[in-house]
Parts: C-alpha cells; sequence; structure tokens
C-alpha cells in the first residue's frame, strides 16, 4: 500500500569537511537541532572531503530510512566551485543511482539573516572586549 500523504523528503546537510573533529561537530549541532524542530522527518549531515560521512553515504542513509526525495542543502558561505560544480555533479549521480528526486539548495551566502548573525556575533566580541 502506498502512503498517499505527502513525500517523505530528507534534508541533506552538506559541509566540506575539516580534519578536526570539533569543526565537523558544528555541522552535527546544526543537524541534531534541524532533526527537533522539523519539518524534515529524515536529516544527515555529510562532507565534502576530510571527514566521514562523504556525501555518497549522507545519501544512502536518506535512503535507507525511506526518503521519496532529498534536499541537498550546502552549509557553505558561497556558491563556489565546488557548490556550482561538485554538488550539481554529485546530485545529477545520486539522482540516477537512487531514482528519486535530489534537489540543490542554495547556500547560505547571501540570505538577510546572516547579516543579523554577523551583526550579532561582532557586537558579542565588542562586548566582551570592554
Amino acid at each position: 500500500m502506498h502512503d498517499s500523504g505527502p513525500q517523505k523528503t530528507a534534508l541533506l546537510l552538506i559541509a566540506h569537511g575539516s580534519r578536526r573533529a570539533e569543526a565537523n561537530a558544528d555541522l552535527d549541532y546544526v543537524a541534531d537541532a534541524l532533526r527537533r524542530r522539523g519539518p524534515f522527518s529524515i536529516v544527515e549531515s555529510c562532507y565534502l572531503e576530510l571527514a566521514e560521512p562523504n556525501i555518497a553515504a549522507g545519501a544512502a542513509r536518506c535512503m535507507e530510512q525511506g526518503s521519496e526525495r532529498v534536499v541537498m542543502l550546502p552549509y557553505f558561505l558561497s556558491a563556489g566551485i565546488h557548490v556550482r560544480e561538485d554538488l550539481e555533479q554529485m546530485r545529477q549521480e545520486l539522482q540516477v543511482r537512487y531514482g528519486v528526486p535530489f534537489i540543490l539548495a542554495e547556500p547560505l551566502g547571501r540570505h538577510p539573516l546572516l547579516v543579523e548573525i554577523v551583526l550579532q556575533r561582532a557586537r558579542e566580541a565588542d562586548a566582551a572586549s570592554k
């Protein structure tokens, strides 16, 4: 019996990756917060390079949980070559491999709330130095 409700959509967060575990832990923190908040029933984190799981493994985790579509969200500040070329190529490969839509979201970059975050961090540093 097929579920007639909305498609089960996964959110796959993708960071560059670091050899430093504490740097990678930031993405896991965001993934955990998004799992608790919703609305995505599946949230996984993965890395372009230097850390595990890689993107293919992150996509596999989404599929193992019954994803019918996957939103790939680059946890990057700008749309450089990794986002525009590497992730688009991976998106195409995963869509063919699994036969479900893989959608590549925009990176965080020019979102207006990011300006507010930058201002808050600057104010925090300024206040702490007085």
